[in-house]
């Protein structure tokens, strides 16, 4: 009678080398299949003892406990356990864990060593953690745990027969390992786990030392807060600051360009198209450049840094708290650069509720899109001046305002949405802090550059495209003489029907125009005001000299501006975002119920915030 083939397990926390190991062990001996009735992933493979009997072996999803929050995790919770149909239960457990983490990845492994099935540690990654300057006991971890624990480095084939020896030896016993008691709770299973990973370490550099001591201080729910408020507070500071003599020098650039325009070629069509669509439009949109490369580099410093993962994590208690999950922290910061990969990132959040919550608030997040516009108006009507004799400038402070009212916003419409049509419970989630590390400043150009040539692609294809339709349709047909050409055009005909609609929130002709094209992209608001002031000075060397900012300037009002800013933080998305969004919940509902409810805050805010402004006497 043949006996059995063996059945191992691989298990432990994601990021613990585990994949890498079950490669090393099996080699081309496996096959990936998805597990029955589900779409998780099943990797299986086999190995042989030192002897020769062979094994099989199966690499179950990363978890962080047996309490599932995914479908990946409840997989790997029921094959343990044998309750996966189609799955007999391992015969026998290797966890796999960090030895540079070995604090978080010790509570998982305490509770399943509780199960009492045959167990062995791999203690993986033990070069990353001597590199990192922890030196560990792995006998004294050993008789901490009950079980064999087997230094390994999966990725240079380390440790794999005295890992295998050990399994072999658990299996041959035949005496599993009496069950015992986990701890009772999460607090006292965390301080089992460090109290173990103490013990275990026989000496630890300076370096790290100061990592931890840096965490009790950057990871405080108070003072952390108040550290990453303050970073964020310093960003729109140097936005402005720091751009403005780049701003200026590419808005002298674009006006030399037109200017020698002008003057090179005769007053036709093309000239008309290049001087006052092209570069008047796309020009007035491309040198908000520096800004936008300001605020990504920041963004690129604080995550090569290892600090953007601790931002999560002082993110997920607030977030729980209108019923988000801290999984939806990382989709929502990339929806700052752009909400289409903002949402698509939510994918990675296992509760459909909270998915759709998450994506349905990702438009709130301020969008570099955004950046033109709330810097063309700041820098239009917003005095370019210290706040009380501080060192705070006044422009970015109201920058800060904006972000963090969109933060807000997102904030508050998840809490209702988490009562009313996305009604559902939030789910936490673990993290690994990664190391501290200094930005490699290649790495972080090269970030920039592809960022900063997106944005210039963007200009040079959809903003340029609805600045050459809005132009057509501002030029077309001609006004006669002695009336504006911009208000008797096709286009400007189309502004004045809206104007009805927005003039009780006080917006005028010259946003009800840049309102229509904004939908193709947030941008095009300013080249489409770029470009109606463009054909209003035709013929004015004066008027076309003059910056886009002190035209607006000189024909709103502080009320209207401060109303337009508001409707920017809440607008309808660009028409790539309504497209993900469809893509991402399979119809047109959700869509559309985005739409509308950001139109109706837009709207509101905007009226509130002209209403108050014109209260206070400045309308």
């Amino acid at each position: 009678m043949t006996a059995a083939i063996p059945s191992i397990a691989l298990v432990g926390n994601p990021n613990a080398g585990k994949s890498s190991l079950f490669n090393a062990l099996t080699g081309a001996r496996q096959k990936i299949a998805n597990y029955p009735g589900v779409t998780v992933e099943r990797k299986a493979g086999h190995a042989s003892f030192a002897d020769g009997r062979p094994i099989s072996l199966i690499d179950l999803p990363g978890t962080y406990s047996l309490t599932p929050a995914s479908l990946d995790e409840a997989v790997t919770r029921d094959v343990i356990l044998g309750k996966q149909t189609g799955e007999t239960r391992p015969d026998a457990l290797i966890i796999v864990v960090d030895a540079a983490n070995l604090d978080n990845h010790l509570c998982f492994a305490l509770e399943l060593l509780a199960l009492g099935l045959p167990t062995v540690v791999a203690l993986n990654m033990l070069d990353l953690a001597t590199r990192d300057g922890l030196t560990l006991d792995a006998e004294r971890l050993s008789k901490e745990l009950g079980v064999p624990v087997v230094p390994t480095v999966a990725v240079r084939k380390r440790g794999l027969s005295e890992l295998l020896a050990a399994v072999d030896g658990a299996i041959q016993s035949h005496q599993p390992r009496a069950a015992v008691a986990a701890p009772a709770n999460d607090v006292s299973l965390h301080e089992r786990a460090r109290t173990i990973a103490r013990v275990a370490t026989v000496d630890e550099t300076p370096v790290r030392r100061w990592t931890q001591r840096v965490d009790n201080v950057l990871l405080h729910p108070v003072g952390g807060l108040i550290i990453l408020v303050a970073l964020m507070f310093v960003m729109f500071q140097a936005v402005f600051s720091w751009a403005t003599p780049f701003a200026d020098a590419l808005e002298g650039v674009i006006g030399v360009i037109q200017t020698w325009v002008v003057g090179t070629f005769p007053d036709n069509f093309l000239r008309g198209l290049v001087v006052e669509g092209l570069l008047a439009g796309v020009g007035a949109v491309v040198v908000f450049l520096p800004q936008i490369l300001i605020l990504f580099l920041f963004i690129l410093l604080l995550e090569a840094s290892g600090y953007m993962t601790r931002a999560a994590f002082l993110m997920d208690g607030l977030m729980g708290k209108v019923g988000l999950s801290g999984r939806g922290f990382i989709p929502l910061l990339s929806s700052f650069a752009c909400a289409v990969p903002g949402i698509m990132a939510t994918r990675s959040i296992p509760d459909e509720k909270d998915r759709l919550t998450t994506i349905l608030i990702a438009p709130l997040m301020t969008c570099s899109a955004r950046m033109p516009v709330y810097t063309l108006i700041i820098g239009a009507f917003i005095p370019a001046q210290n706040v009380g004799g501080t060192p705070i400038g006044l422009q970015g402070l109201v920058l800060f305002g904006l972000f963090i009212s969109g933060i807000v916003g997102a904030l508050l419409v998840a809490y209702a949405l988490r009562r009313s049509v996305t009604k559902g419970n939030a789910t936490g989630f673990m993290m690994e802090m990664p190391r501290y590390q200094w930005p490699r400043l290649n790495d972080i150009a090269i970030a920039l550059w592809q960022r900063g040539w997106i944005f210039l692609r963007r200009a040079g294809t959809i903003i340029a495209a609805t600045t050459v339709v809005l132009w057509l349709l501002l030029t077309f047909p001609q006004a006669p003489a002695g009336q504006s050409q911009v208000e008797y055009s096709a286009g400007g005909r189309i502004a004045s029907a809206l104007e009805v609609v927005v003039k009780p929130i006080g917006f005028n002709h010259d946003i009800a125009l840049a309102l229509i094209p904004a939908m193709a992209a947030r941008e095009v608001a300013v080249s489409a005001m770029a470009t109606a002031n463009a054909i209003d000075a035709e013929g004015d060397e004066d008027a076309m000299a003059e910056a886009l900012g002190d035209r607006i300037a000189g024909r709103w009002s502080i009320a209207t501006a401060l109303a337009f800013l508001a409707w920017f933080v809440f607008a309808p998305q660009c028409i790539s975002t309504i497209a993900i969004t469809r893509r991402e919940t399979n119809g047109w509902k959700w869509p559309m119920f985005m739409v509308g409810y950001l139109f109706l805050l837009a709207y509101a805010a905007a009226g509130i915030t002209y209403w108050t402004a014109v209260a206070f006497g400045l309308g």
